[in-house]
């Protein structure tokens, strides 16, 4: 497996990921597909490669895993993990049979390494309050800055102190 930027031509598969990055709650029945084209989840996508759009994806021969990715969502509509118009605001999806394997994290990692690289102070996210990739995202020093109904509003400071272990960004396993 390889982590790699994603390159232009394959933005259309966000979409893909977007929907598969909707937490849904044990035994709940997925949502309909065009879900994604609401304006709070198409803003995660829609136009993506923006100055400030950053995409990571897991591949290994053209099966893709999982994929994070960034944007700084400052328009009209905002995300749902929206902190303010400097600070990027993650996504992060990994196909299902292929979760609980280390993915997730490794993908955070590198796209932390990439934003801090690129000069960022901060990076967001929402993440809903039963989903078990909370536990993944507070290891890895997301603070819960907001504490609403259904999920934690979250932010992790990139300028604090280097990180405890070197992270190989673009690293094969």
């Amino acid at each position: 497996m390889k982590i790699r930027c994603m390159r232009p031509g394959e933005y259309p598969l966000l979409e893909d990921f977007l929907y598969d990055a909707i937490y849904l709650p044990k035994g709940s029945t997925p949502p309909p597909r065009e879900i994604i084209r609401r304006p709070e989840l198409a803003v995660y996508v829609e136009h993506f490669g923006q100055p400030d759009d950053r995409c990571l994806v897991a591949e290994d021969g053209g099966c893709f895993f999982g994929a994070v990715w960034t944007r700084i969502l400052a328009g009209n509509v905002k995300g749902y993990g929206n902190l303010d118009s400097r600070t990027p605001e993650v996504a992060i999806s990994v196909k299902k049979e292929f979760r609980r394997q280390g993915i997730g994290r490794k993908l955070m990692e590198e796209m932390l390494v990439l934003l801090k690289k690129d000069g960022y102070e901060s990076v967001s996210l929402s993440v809903n309050k039963e989903n078990y990739a909370y536990q993944m995202y507070r290891k890895l020093g997301f603070q819960t800055v907001k504490e609403q109904d259904e999920d934690f509003l979250t932010r992790l400071d990139l300028r604090q102190g280097e990180e405890k272990k070197q992270i190989v960004l673009f690293a094969e396993e």
